[in-house]
């Protein structure tokens, strides 16, 4: 069993500019096995949490404890408040984004894995991260053949190993 006191987490803070809050990883053991897990997020006024973005892989889960809020969900914007709870489904396209425009902390909880091999987009700026890599930028398109040698190298590996 793994038990995470409250007491014994540390707020941590993440901003650049109005991008960013403050949160306490509640299971820092499920993080790092890519297991479900929850952190506890305190979004200032005037602030968004992160990017707009949607996630391949990882479903994720949001419960307002307090404060109010504005969620985007595509198009779509909608006041969020204590007693909420946002289902934002992984394999959508369907970007998400929760922003503070009150004067007052809007505090909630997020839920869900930490997948190695996670790829997010930012419809907002088209970037997209490879958690694996840990790399995030743009993608330029190409034909699938596009810059492979005319003689494939695996044959001259071959040859240079039998020296």
């Amino acid at each position: 069993m793994y038990l995470t006191r409250g007491s014994e987490t540390e707020e941590q803070s993440w901003f650049t500019g109005k991008i960013g809050h403050h949160f306490k990883v509640l299971t820092p053991e499920n993080r790092e096995l890519g297991c479900m897990g929850a952190s506890l997020n305190r979004l200032p006024q005037g602030c968004v949490a992160v990017p707009f973005h949607w996630h391949a892989m990882e479903d994720e889960i949001f419960y307002i404890l307090s404060g109010k809020g504005i969620f985007r969900y595509g198009e779509e914007l909608a006041e969020v408040g204590p007693g909420d709870t946002i289902n934002c489904p992984a394999g959508t396209r369907i970007a998400h984004q929760i922003g503070n425009p009150f004067a007052e902390d809007l505090v909630y909880l997020c839920m869900g894995p930490h997948h190695a091999h996670e790829v997010c987009g930012y419809p907002d700026n088209g970037k997209v991260m490879v958690r694996s890599t840990k790399q995030v930028g743009t993608l330029q398109v190409a034909p699938y053949m596009e810059g492979e040698p005319e003689q494939p190298n695996i044959f001259e590996l071959w040859e240079q190993s039998k020296k």
